[in-house]
């Protein structure tokens, strides 16, 4: 049996006692990074075998995971943070499993773009999650441009190193679209940034970030409603 776990994204108290539990009765633990992973077993006071299983070794790893499945192993797949197969490893082993008419089960838990959409305050009725932006810039200004012309609110991951970019093309093309900037989210210095672009831009520009981020970007269905309930 697989069971895909969510883990915490920050704070490590943001596991489930199902979590914890499927953790403590697995054979193995598929891992991103196992020394990170077991980081988050001995807080919570557990130790079990680990294989990892990344971008670089995911198609061999999860044919060795099949045999160990349809063997009747217990195992259970995590990543560095939030829920496997977002964004993340995992999503081959799982479809592997589909096809292959093997047991699994997805635990529900923590989700960055989940926690960053809702922490927005921008519409949560109905979004678009877009992964990380591109690297290259020319890329990268056509999915902002398709954000805004996109009806629904938009989440995506961003590297610190490159936010400042992402808001200057936003404040240049949408001056009066709404942006949120979510970081280290559930830890000590969480931080929601959220204005019109060019404020926010301004204010990242005379201070950079590290760490994970979210950016959202408001949608043209609640920039229409909201221009209009301010006339």
């Amino acid at each position: 049996m697989l069971t895909v776990v969510p883990t915490p994204i920050g704070n490590l108290a943001d596991i489930s006692l199902r979590a914890l539990e499927v953790l403590r009765e697995a054979d193995v633990i598929a891992a991103e990074d196992t020394r990170h992973s077991g980081l988050l077993l001995h807080h919570h006071g557990l130790s079990k075998p680990f294989v990892s299983l990344h971008e670089h070794n995911e198609a061999m790893r999860t044919a060795e995971l099949l045999e160990r499945l349809r063997a009747g192993a217990r195992v259970a797949l995590i990543t560095d943070a939030g829920t496997p197969g977002i964004s993340d490893p995992g999503g081959r082993l799982v479809r592997a499993c589909a096809e292959a008419g093997l047991p699994y089960t997805v635990l529900p838990g923590p989700c960055a773009a989940i926690t960053a959409l809702v922490g927005s305050g921008l519409d949560a009725s109905a979004f678009y999650f877009g992964g990380f932006l591109p690297v290259k810039s020319g890329q990268r200004a056509n999915v902002l441009a398709a954000a805004l012309a996109r009806e629904e609110t938009s989440v995506f991951y961003e590297s610190p190193h490159r936010l400042d970019k992402s808001l200057a093309v936003l404040a240049e093309t949408a001056p009066t679209r709404l942006v949120c900037v979510a970081r280290e989210l559930t830890k000590k210095f969480e931080e929601y940034r959220r204005g019109f672009a060019p404020e926010v831009a301004a204010h990242f520009a005379s201070h950079p970030v590290r760490g994970e981020i979210c950016l959202i970007v408001e949608g043209a269905e609640a920039a229409r409603r909201r221009e209009k309930a301010a006339r």
